[in-house]
Formats: structure tokens, sequence, C-alpha cells
């Protein structure tokens, strides 16, 4: 498609885009999530007059051995809300695999994929300006990390596997690793036709690098938002096996690398 011809279509999508709130599909893996589901429906209440016609909240339950299933399914409030379910803990990449596919599903063609964490780290107040820069032509938004009251440990390996993937992959985006991003369907949809089953192999944390890297050899467009994220905000501790995470990021790497084709970093 022509750099004209691209310019037009957006322009088409942003003129629909303006009449009114628009539809968005949130897809938010859930692993024994308990005790900050009350929270996680407080924040998307907050944020609910964003959601236009055919919105949906898809919660992936994944595998939790808590009561995090049965809050989602007998949840009566006014989200419309909607259990996923994964009978076994598989990890993020199936999670966000099933809930990609019941959200492209039922996906119009100006519809944004929301993804975040369900922890309630994650600040939505900056998702507003997220759906503007996607709305401005942006195919995938990502938040760009704030760490409070993150471990200096944590913010460390955070800061060095970011790195290490931008270097590898040959990826702009700072924050690599967020469940926070704003996705156009229509993106995710093109990548999910193009890789098929193969779109998310990774089924841990790495995922979400992976996918990145998948988006960016086919030219979309990446925008960042700063966001912060703050750990005090949530109950229990961190769901992501540090050691077993950098293995995968590894792994993860050679293979994106290796099939990237020619010409093109990753």
């Amino acid at each position: 498609m022509t750099s004209s011809a691209r310019h037009d279509e957006r322009t088409g999508r942003n003129a629909a885009e303006a009449d009114g709130p628009r539809q968005l599909l949130f897809v938010i893996p859930a692993f024994n999530e308990e005790e900050n589901l009350p929270s996680l429906f407080a924040d998307l209440m907050a944020v609910g007059e964003l959601l236009g016609a055919g919105s949906r909240i898809f919660i992936v339950d994944d595998g939790s051995s808590d009561g995090t299933a049965e809050l989602v399914a007998s949840y009566a409030g006014t989200l419309p809300v909607e259990l996923v379910r994964l009978e076994v803990n598989e990890g993020p990449g199936a999670a966000f695999r099933v809930g990609f596919a019941a959200a492209l599903a039922c996906a119009g063609r100006d519809a944004l994929i929301v993804t975040m964490e369900a922890d309630t780290t994650s600040d939505l107040g900056a998702l507003p300006e997220m759906i503007a820069r996607a709305a401005g032509g942006a195919d995938v938004v990502l938040a760009d990390w704030t760490m409070v009251n993150v471990s200096m440990h944590r913010r460390a390996l955070s800061t060095g596997a970011g790195w290490v993937v931008r270097r590898a992959l040959g990826l702009e985006a700072k924050t690599v690793s967020s469940f926070f991003r704003v996705y156009r369907a229509s993106a995710l949809r093109a990548a999910s036709r193009r890789h098929g089953d193969q779109l998310i192999r990774e089924p841990g944390f790495a995922c979400k690098a992976e996918l990145l890297s998948k988006l960016s050899a086919m030219e979309a467009t990446i925008v960042e938002v700063p966001v912060a994220l703050d750990w005090s905000r949530r109950s229990g501790k961190s769901k992501m096996p540090v050691f077993r995470t950098m293995v995968a990021y590894r792994r993860m790497l050679f293979r994106e690398r290796s099939t990237a084709p020619e010409g093109h970093s990753a």
C-alpha cells in the first residue's frame, strides 16, 4: 500500500472514530488474582465512558487455583465482563492466544484491543491518551513504564532485558514486556492471518516481546506513552518467574532472529 493510500485510509478511520466512544475489547490474563479483582473492576468502571457499542472485557482465567474464575463468572455489575477459562495454568502466552481469538471474533473494523495486567499495577488514567494515539494512526500503543515502588533488583532486570531485546530485534520501543498496550484489531488480525498458530509461541512473559517483534517486522506503526507502573497497588506477589523468563527471552530472541526475512533484523 502506498503512503498516500495509507494516509487516505487512516483519515477515513479517524473521521469514523471521532463520532464517539469506540469498541474497546479488553484482554486481561488472570492467574490467582482473586484479591485484586475488586480493584480491577473499580479501575475499569472509572474508564467506563470510553466503552463504545460492542465493547467487551475478556478476563482470561489461566487455570487459577483460587476463586478468580468464580468471581469473574459471578460479576453482576454494569461492565461487559466475560470469562474465558483455561482449565490448567499455561502461562500468559496461552492466555493471550485465547483472549485475542475471543476479541477478534467480535471485533468491528475500527475496534481497539486493550491488554493489561489483572493486578491493577497499570494506571488506566493513561488509557485516553493511548486510545487517542491509536486514533491518530498508530497500530500499537505501548505503555512506557515509569516504575513506582519497584525494587532496584526488579528495575535492573527489566531494564537489562529491555535493552537486550531492543538491540537483538532492532526494536525502537523502550518497554517491550509491559502487558498494558492498545492494538488496532486490524493489525492483530493481519498478524494472525500471516502467522496463524505461530503468532505467539512463547507460553510465558516473553510472549509480549515476541508479538511486538512480529508486528514490527510487518511494519506496524508503534508508539509509546509514559505510564506509571505502581507495584504497591496490587495484593500478593508477582507471578513472573524471573529466571525462567530470562531463559525464555533468550530462546525467543534466537528463534526470531533465525526466522527473520533477509534484510530485516527481526
